[in-house]
């Protein structure tokens, strides 16, 4: 985990109860899912296996060892859990290299929160060395930390994600508003206690108490995310 945590009396705008923003990466702030297949597709291949499509909906969202533990015993793939993580964040990291394009809304999002110096934390299941890559795009200087799949015990769909970046920011987690893509991303949040906004890329998501769905990040701004905050359910 990496952290710059704004000092105590910076961390809401006055008259707010929006403690802090947490966002996940790959799918919600960068365009990257597809990536992630691609990258499998292309590895499997390799050893001589052939990823059925359906399997991308089980794969998405979820922790890099799931999914790699998934593809391994759905293919019978001669492979190590951890060499197979070594090959796909490989595979991956190539691809994020040559083009990184950011989801509609990002940039904006980012800019109005950094802006009224919201405390605002990345936090994906992807890998710390997968995480600074993409941060050289989406600008690390607007997250206060950063949270990585491979630093913490249990990462999504456990809550511990999202508990360790609202601690660090000194935050409720009910005073905590998440923006996610995925139902194991939405599943992490609820259940540490934050109120959620889904954006999904690959899967639908429905509504539900403490969750609100739109389709584009370009329908989220600093006013909606504090009005999450004095809605009931």
């Amino acid at each position: 985990m990496t952290s710059t945590v704004p000092a105590l009396g910076t961390r809401t705008a006055e008259g707010s109860a929006l403690q802090a923003v947490l966002l996940d990466m790959d799918g919600t702030l960068v365009d990257t899912e597809g990536f992630w297949w691609d990258a499998e597709v292309e590895v499997f291949s390799r050893l001589g296996h052939r990823l059925d499509d359906s399997w991308r909906h089980v794969v998405v969202g979820g922790p890099m060892t799931r999914s790699a533990g998934f593809l391994i015993e759905a293919t019978g793939a001669q492979i190590t859990l951890s060499e197979l993580t070594v090959l796909l964040n490989d595979g991956f990291e190539d691809r994020i290299g040559r083009a990184l394009p950011l989801m509609p809304g990002a940039a904006e999002l980012l800019a109005e929160l950094a802006a009224h110096r919201i405390p605002t934390a990345l936090v994906s299941a992807s890998h710390r060395r997968i995480i600074d890559r993409v941060l050289v795009s989406l600008g690390a200087q607007n997250f206060a930390l950063t949270v990585a799949g491979d630093e913490v015990e249990r990462t999504k769909p456990f809550p511990d994600p999202y508990l360790l970046a609202a601690s660090g920011l000194g935050a409720d987690p009910a005073r905590c508003a998440v923006i996610e893509d995925t139902a194991t991303g939405v599943a992490a949040a609820e259940a540490a206690g934050c109120r959620v906004v889904a954006v999904p890329s690959v899967s639908p998501i429905a509504p539900a108490a403490g969750r609100t769905v739109v389709t584009s990040l370009e329908q989220v701004d600093l006013p909606f995310l504090r009005a999450l905050m004095t809605e009931k359910g």
